[in-house]
């Protein structure tokens, strides 16, 4: 990773770009964040969080948003969190460049969209091909959970969390965001797989691609799974926020 937040040369002895770079990487692996979860998660007071912030923000490495809420709302306004800035994103490793769009782009122009949607969804059952042991190893109460680790081996950052009425995975960090800004497909075809490696409906609530700070996946408590499904339909609002 690059230095992010940088930092005049009196405050690199100190240490200060160093704890910068865990703020912003803490937010990349556990998305949109509080104050009060960052000083949490890094051991850190409130204020040296908020000064850490205040400097990432100034160079365009994270932003405010109001707090997005899933499901039922409490009393109260909405706690400010700090999400990364696409520029913040890039301060990261990225297993994306300029090349896999410009490749894309040649084969919707030479073969139709309805070859990329190929494409994809290949890409991705190779992917899911090394998840499958795990998934159906686990119990089916914890493959939600079997995933998000099999996601984090590949970078994503992913996590699973209890929702109303189901699951909810979380992927962090999207390698391929840039690219799959311009092509939903990519979201798509990942969705369909996160059908077919769970064996149950699922639902895209939320993509990094879209704008949002974190892709959000929902997952139905006591459906079926079993990883055998492989059916594109069970997959919904793949790659898109809900309307």
């Amino acid at each position: 990773m690059k230095n992010v937040g940088e930092a005049p040369q009196e405050e690199l002895a100190t240490g200060e770009r160093s704890t910068r770079n865990r703020v912003a990487r803490s937010i990349l692996d556990h998305g949109p964040s509080t104050v009060a979860d960052l000083a949490a998660r890094l051991g850190l007071t409130q204020a040296a969080v908020r000064r850490h912030l205040d400097a990432l923000a100034q160079e365009n490495v994270v932003e405010p948003r109001e707090q997005r809420i899933y499901g039922a709302r409490t009393r109260g306004r909405p706690a400010k969190v700090f999400a990364l800035t696409d520029c913040g994103r890039d301060a990261f490793d990225q297993s994306y460049d300029k090349l896999a769009a410009d490749a894309l782009r040649w084969i919707s122009e030479r073969h139709g969209e309805g070859a990329v949607v190929e494409f994809a969804r290949d890409r991705m059952a190779a992917q899911a091909a090394a998840y499958r042991k795990t998934i159906d190893a686990a119990p089916p109460e914890q493959r939600t959970e079997a995933l998000a680790k099999a996601l984090t081996a590949d970078g994503y950052a992913a996590t699973a969390r209890s929702a109303p009425v189901g699951e909810q995975l979380c992927q962090h960090h999207c390698p391929v965001a840039h690219v799959a800004e311009q092509y939903p497909q990519l979201c798509e075809a990942e969705t369909e797989i996160f059908s077919a490696l769970l064996g149950t409906h699922v639902q895209r609530l939320a993509t990094i691609a879209h704008g949002d700070g974190v892709c959000t996946t929902f997952i139905p408590r006591n459906a079926p799974q079993s990883s055998q499904t492989t059916d594109h339909a069970s997959a919904s609002t793949a790659g898109r926020n809900p309307a």
